[in-house]
């Protein structure tokens, strides 16, 4: 089966979301879903961009519902993807391509065994801990969880179909691209 699904995880900061947003920008084949979450807004987010900012309340109701093809916590947060939005972009044609934590990418795999999955690494947990700094502009108080979950994820990244270092934006990006190339081809 031709694959319908990509998966892109990797460590707070690694730079997953510009990744997704550059790829979708450039190939509309591509369909970023929206991940639900109960964690705040940062600083340039809003509803739906580039999450559905819900209640751990309203969370836990679409959850017993069924609406979440998969869930997590994460960083004391919860995260979810809509079923929904991956059937109505299936049904459109598209490519959904999502970044999840390492749970979900698990559950994503096992859910569809035809997915590819990419791991993005950062160059060391030194340069991962200065970006995360420098995009919330100011040390998060959760700064420590990030590092040790970020070691755990990071642990993970052989077991995924592709894995890039994200050293360099513009040259990491190139290699990324041309994964997502080959998939689609």
């Amino acid at each position: 089966m031709k694959t319908n699904l990509i998966i892109l995880a990797a460590p707070s900061g690694a730079g997953k979301s510009s990744f997704i947003e550059k790829i979708c920008a450039e190939n509309k084949v591509l369909f970023d879903t929206i991940t639900y979450t109960t964690r705040a807004m940062r600083k340039g987010e809003s509803q739906g961009v580039p999450y559905f900012f819900i209640s751990e309340d309203e969370f836990n109701l679409k959850k017993s519902d069924g609406f979440f093809v998969e869930w997590a916590r994460v960083h004391n947060h919860l995260y979810g993807t809509s079923r929904v939005q991956i059937e109505e972009a299936w049904e459109k044609g598209h490519c959904v391509i999502m970044d999840v934590d390492i749970q979900g990418a698990k559950t994503f795999k096992e859910l569809y065994p035809h997915s590819q999955s990419i791991f993005i690494l950062p160059p060391s947990i030194e340069e991962l801990r200065k970006r995360i700094v420098k995009r919330d502009g100011k040390v998060p108080a959760d700064i420590e969880i990030r590092m040790d979950n970020a070691k755990k994820e990071m642990a993970e990244a052989p077991s995924y179909d592709y894995r890039i270092v994200n050293d360099h934006f513009e040259t990491s990006y190139a290699e990324f691209k041309k994964i997502i190339e080959n998939i689609l081809a």
